[in-house]
């Protein structure tokens, strides 16, 4: 199947969430293009997508000098682990840095934000899994903190579901993650948080029908990841 027939069954699928649950948000898909070469960002536009994901910041720097002229008509999110000695490039490269994972990062990004308020989203390890970046979702003292610094602008959280066939399990991380943003907007004072990313090409159904506003779908759109 083609990219434009691929999108127009996810967005189907997206409507039939909504409606089993009652919710009716918008939905954001992040077209997730890491590992494909430049030209899926091409192609991505020209389906009708504008935000792209990608994990890597050398892979996304490389591909991005490859296909110069669509990015400013694209909205680049990080959507992988950011390590802290590569925030000044990720900050030039990226409109938004949607895996922020701890205090220590949000103070950097703010501090190397030259000016310039970065939308960011705050990760958080919903299911409390080792192998996982991400907030403790007990210590929200933490996240209310980051929302504080300057030079950030934290516009909601993000998780990713566990890695299992229990549609429960998965259940009970996005459901932890929307109860989670409602915690935060009525604690704090300051602006209250939107975004809920969640859900990926295996489980985005149960996402969208647990309030998600952004799904960041790969495989399910372009195919299997290629490898290097």
């Amino acid at each position: 199947m083609s990219l434009l027939e691929n999108l127009e069954q996810i967005k189907e699928r997206i409507a039939k969430s909504q409606l089993r649950s009652g919710i009716k948000n918008t939905v954001e898909i992040v077209a997730i293009t890491k590992t494909h070469p430049a030209e899926i960002l091409i192609q991505a536009y020209e389906a009708g997508l504008r935000s792209v994901g990608e994990n890597r910041v050398q892979e996304a720097e490389n591909k991005f000098n490859e296909a110069i002229d669509i990015l400013p008509k694209l909205n680049k999110r990080l959507v992988g682990h950011l390590q802290s000695k590569k925030v000044r490039k990720a900050l030039h490269l990226f409109d938004s840095i949607d895996s922020v994972d701890s205090i220590k990062l949000a103070s950097k990004i703010g501090k190397h934000s030259e000016g310039k308020t970065k939308p960011v989203l705050l990760e958080v390890n919903t299911r409390g899994e080792g192998a996982k970046f991400g907030f403790d979702p007990l210590n929200i003292n933490e996240m209310l903190q980051c929302i504080e610094i300057d030079g950030i602008d934290v516009q909601g959280l993000m998780t990713i579901g566990p890695l299992t066939q229990d549609k429960q399990d998965i259940r009970v991380a996005f459901i932890k993650l929307r109860y989670l943003l409602d915690e935060i907007n009525r604690q704090t004072s300051s602006k209250k948080l939107k975004e809920l990313s969640m859900g990926m090409s295996g489980d985005f159904e149960i996402a969208i029908e647990e309030g998600a506003s952004m799904v960041r779908l790969g495989t399910i759109l372009f195919g299997p990841r290629r490898t290097f």
